[in-house]
């Protein structure tokens, strides 16, 4: 008897589990929240910071996290690329579902990213067109093949350190609205500004997309 109720009590507890929270694969998430001040992001590296810490909260934090975001060049510094900062792929959501094997597939019509693929960290799909408030505007700097956007006076929001004027590229998570590129997940239009009712204005609300650089040593231990 005591052994039965042992056994359904596991039993309980594995249907009771998010399975797909505990695939251990995840290498690509949105953001479930930005920093609350606009584009300011802290520059780049707070981004990274910030996709770092989501990461953490979740127990991923053993991977490496870097912001999809590119940089113009500005103060000495050059200009750097957002698909040069995210490592080689493959890539993996919360559920486990592959988004990219690598950056061309990831940048290629071939890429799983849709608003149902698309995740956050908690495994929770962002709101996009037709929902309230829409948040389908997401950060990026970039060009539809991930090189930084200078285009209609874009300068990535001071390099993510506005929160007033400025513009940055931002695409649809959705693939779905307005724009020069409206079903583009990284490069649909530029922002009105930089500060946080700007980005909402426009249907936004500061996040932007991170990935484990090291997804594919992730992979390799995992397959050990």
């Amino acid at each position: 008897m005591k052994k039965t109720l042992i056994l359904a009590a596991i039993a309980a507890l594995v249907v009771a589990a998010p399975v797909s929270a505990q695939a251990n694969n995840m290498s690509f998430f949105i953001t479930s929240t930005g920093p609350g001040n606009g584009a300011n992001l802290g520059g780049v590296r707070g981004a990274d910071q910030h996709c770092q810490n989501l990461a953490y909260a979740k127990g991923f934090g053993d991977a490496s996290w870097r912001a999809y975001l590119s940089t113009i060049a500005m103060g000495g510094e050059a200009a750097v690329n957002a698909r040069d900062r995210i490592g080689d792929g493959p890539w993996h959501n919360y559920a486990g579902d592959m988004v990219a094997q690598n950056v061309s597939d990831l940048h290629s019509n071939d890429a799983n990213l849709t608003k149902e693929s698309i995740l956050t960290e908690n495994g929770d799909m962002v709101n996009g067109r037709g929902d309230s408030p829409n948040m389908h505007d997401i950060l990026t700097g970039s060009t539809m093949d991930g090189m930084v956007s200078t285009a209609d006076g874009h300068d990535a929001c001071a390099n993510w350190t506005s929160d007033g004027e400025g513009s940055a590229a931002v695409g649809h998570h959705d693939r779905q609205g307005g724009g020069q590129n409206p079903t583009s997940w990284n490069s649909a239009h530029g922002s009105r500004g930089c500060s946080q009712s700007d980005l909402q204005g426009t249907g936004g609300n500061g996040f932007y997309y991170c990935f484990a650089i090291d997804a594919n040593e992730q992979e390799a231990f995992r397959e050990e």
